[in-house]
């Protein structure tokens, strides 16, 4: 099973995917039971079509919606294995007793845990609502738990020592360490904190570290399937965690794609991460690491890669039934190509070749952006004349391919100081057959570094900025509704003026 992976689609069709008892822990918070369109958070069509799809009937038909896919759940978790799952006081109840009770059994029932919070806005006709639930359930009481530890401000009366207090450096308090209870006190993200990306509901960073700390060690899987803003995501990469994240929305895949990318600046232990969207881009499939694109369109051929450079004869995988398999990360193959693979072909199982051959199958697979005419033709008379057939197979057949987005950025002055500096606004352009979703700044671009988001989320293309005086690499990304991208590096010299170089 492949991970570290954030996937496009649609969870419930995934989670079938995904073999039996492979997970170790699954943090899931769906879509709340509000009836309210500030659900729809991204606005691309992915979410909105979830959206519309758990609305299509009341309460009944949202437990329906989210029950198949925590039964898919239950059964990828490993004996084990937990899960947690968010939500708030809409549908909770029917939650618990409807889905959790039945699929997990209620004897799996571990902790209703609440998360409180300090947000604006009260009434005066209830208590203000600030807290949310998260139920704890474990696949069997063979389940793992990690003792977590968490501040205590309570004075020597509650049986504690002095010699147990410490002083928070923070407030000047006294403390001591006490194992987590069932309620956590944990700030949600503010405007003003750092890890805020403009996701309406992100979770804290915090909560997402005390779930993934007390439910797994380093190593094991940890499975968020609606990713949203990527919080679970981070977190469980911070935490050298193996992690799968999947969400119908593109925006939601390529934030927390970004948000990777940033945490793991300058890190040469960042663990390294794919991401499987609906679409390809010919240049970015054409161009990439010839090696790894060889493992990848193997797997996405449903192939097993070899994974060996050099010395495998031209041959780079092979199918589930030991058909070899060969790829060529080039267009108009020729024949020279497909003469070589009917010998290497041979060589790699002769049982294999014989027995296909024999019952007129393929005796292997040639993958490749596209074929000359004399590779069809030599294709065509193995066939008649020595019973041998070959199967030419194009990139867009096993994946589509399309279009990347182009972009275009115009800069303007708006103003200028005494010492030099100036204050630009930049407004990027993209165009797509797809749509544009949003655009991502970089200020600080480094060629070497890559993309490093400045800003994550741009729905507008218009951003402003001031700059010194001295040389400056500022890079836009454009994303499309496929999730396609593409870059543009802008140069500028400031010094009581603006240059583009």
């Amino acid at each position: 099973m492949e991970v570290n992976k954030l996937i496009l689609g649609d969870n419930l069709e995934i989670l079938k995917s995904i073999e039996s008892d492979t997970i170790d822990l699954i943090y899931l918070d769906p879509p709340f039971f509000s009836n309210r369109n500030y659900e729809v958070i991204w606005g691309d069509e992915g979410e909105v079509r979830s959206f519309q799809d758990r609305w299509s009937g009341g309460i009944d038909h949202y437990i329906t919606w989210l029950k198949e896919r925590v039964e898919q759940m239950h059964r990828i978790l490993k004996p084990t294995g937990s899960i947690f799952l968010h939500c708030d006081w809409h549908a909770n109840a029917h939650i618990r007793v409807n889905i959790l009770d039945r699929v997990f059994g209620e004897n799996n029932f571990i902790n209703e845990i609440v998360w409180s919070y300090k947000t604006g806005g009260a009434s005066k006709r209830m208590f203000a609502r600030k807290h949310d639930v998260i139920y704890f359930y474990s696949k069997s009481k063979h389940y793992l738990f990690n003792p977590q530890k968490e501040k205590s401000y309570m004075m020597y009366k509650y049986g504690f020592k002095k010699s147990d207090f410490q002083i928070d450096k923070e407030t000047g308090l006294q403390y001591s360490m006490v194992y987590s209870r069932d309620v956590l006190e944990i700030p949600s993200v503010g405007s003003a904190t750092s890890e805020r990306i403009g996701y309406p509901t992100q979770k804290p960073e915090a909560l997402l570290e005390r779930i993934i700390k007390c439910a797994t060690n380093e190593g094991d899987i940890v499975l968020d399937p609606f990713v949203g803003g990527g919080t679970t995501i981070a977190v469980a990469d911070k935490l050298k965690r193996k992690w799968i994240g999947i969400d119908q929305s593109v925006q939601a895949v390529k934030v927390t794609e970004l948000r990777l990318h940033k945490l793991n600046d300058g890190n040469l232990f960042g663990a390294p991460f794919t991401v499987q969207l609906h679409k390809y881009d010919y240049d970015t499939l054409r161009y990439t690491n010839a090696f790894e694109f060889e493992s990848w369109i193997i797997g996405q051929f449903g192939g097993i890669p070899q994974n060996k450079k050099g010395g495998d004869r031209g041959i780079d995988g092979k199918t589930a039934n030991g058909v070899p398999v060969q790829v060529k990360r080039s267009d108009n193959v020729g024949v020279n190509v497909v003469k070589n693979f009917s010998v290497s072909a041979k060589q790699f199982d002769k049982t294999v070749f014989e027995k296909n051959q024999s019952i007129q199958n393929p005796i292997g697979y040639i993958i490749a952006f596209s074929f000359g005419r004399g590779a069809v033709e030599e294709v065509a008379r193995l066939k008649l004349q020595e019973n041998i057939i070959i199967e030419l197979v194009t990139v867009d057949k096993i994946v589509p391919i399309a279009k990347k987005p182009t972009i275009s950025v115009e800069i303007k002055e708006l103003s200028r100081d005494e010492k030099g500096s100036c204050e630009i606004e930049f407004i990027a352009s993209g165009e797509s057959e797809a749509g544009i979703e949003f655009y991502s700044w970089d200020f600080e671009h480094d060629s070497e570094k890559g993309f490093r988001a400045s800003v994550i989320i741009d729905k507008s293309g218009s951003h402003t900025a001031k700059f010194k005086a001295g040389q400056h690499n500022i890079a836009v990304k454009v994303v499309d509704n496929d999730g396609l991208e593409s870059v543009e590096v802008i140069k500028l010299k400031v010094n009581g003026k603006i240059e583009r170089t």
